[in-house]
């Protein structure tokens, strides 16, 4: 059994944890992202094939 993959909302003040299965992944323009069920803050993730399925994995950002 796989073992689930978990995104978490970067926004500061949400932070909320999500299960790939919670959320829907679009492409807005500026690569695969996911926005937040609560507040809707864009986060951005990485694709890449497995075994011939899209994977997300989530690309953490660095704040300034």
């Amino acid at each position: 059994m796989k073992k689930p993959i978990y995104y978490t909302c970067q926004n500061q003040s949400c932070g909320t944890r999500w299960e790939s299965t919670e959320v829907v992944v679009v492409n807005e323009g500026q690569g695969p992202l996911f926005r937040c069920p609560i507040c809707g803050a864009r986060n951005a993730l990485a694709a890449r094939e497995e075994d011939g399925v899209t994977v997300y994995r989530q690309r953490r950002t660095t704040g300034s």
